[in-house]
């Protein structure tokens, strides 16, 4: 009895952990600029920031590109320009190097292997997926996660010289 009770306790916050996660979760399906689906972005709230999990196919093969949230959840093709322009709830200026800040949909360059494909996993501590907070994802309105044709230089405001916007997905909560 006394080991069934220690496992217990030592299971409980494993569980707790895992059903706390589950309950908040959001994804976004990546669609082209064709509008046909490429991958998939799964974001994850943790005590950290949010884990953002992402997988995607079909893009420039050994390309280093920008991934960035956007502040509108919608993603029309074939230049997704309804998304906006990054998720900036703090009103700052663009760019992990910028000496004044950054969006907080600034996200480090991505890469893809020699087939187009893409899997990385990115914690950005600026977002929340916290409803009710000025940097949540999931805000009215919504927002989106934008892959661009090109690598941010971490620095031009607005967009860091990223260019085309190549791959878009809404961000919805987990069903």
């Amino acid at each position: 009895m006394k080991r069934l009770c220690i496992l217990g306790l030592l299971l409980c916050p494993f569980l707790f952990s895992t059903v706390q996660a589950k309950e908040i979760q959001a994804e976004a399906e990546l669609i082209n600029q064709k509008g046909e689906k490429i991958g998939k972005a799964v974001f994850v709230e943790t005590n950290a920031g949010v884990l953002i999990m992402l997988e995607a196919s079909g893009l420039p093969p050994k390309s280093e590109m920008a991934l960035h949230i956007h502040e509108l959840g919608k993603c029309d093709p074939p230049d997704f320009m309804s998304a906006k322009g990054h998720f900036n709830p703090f009103k700052k200026k663009h760019g992990l190097l910028n000496p004044e800040g950054w969006h907080a949909g600034d996200m480090p360059n991505i890469f893809t292997d020699e087939k187009g494909n893409v899997k990385v996993h990115v914690l950005n501590t600026f977002i929340t997926l916290k409803g009710g907070k000025e940097n949540s994802l999931l805000k009215e309105g919504g927002t989106s996660i934008m892959i661009h044709h090109h690598k941010d230089d971490y620095l031009t405001d607005p967009a860091g010289n990223a260019g085309t916007r190549i791959a878009c997905g809404v961000i919805r909560l987990a069903r």
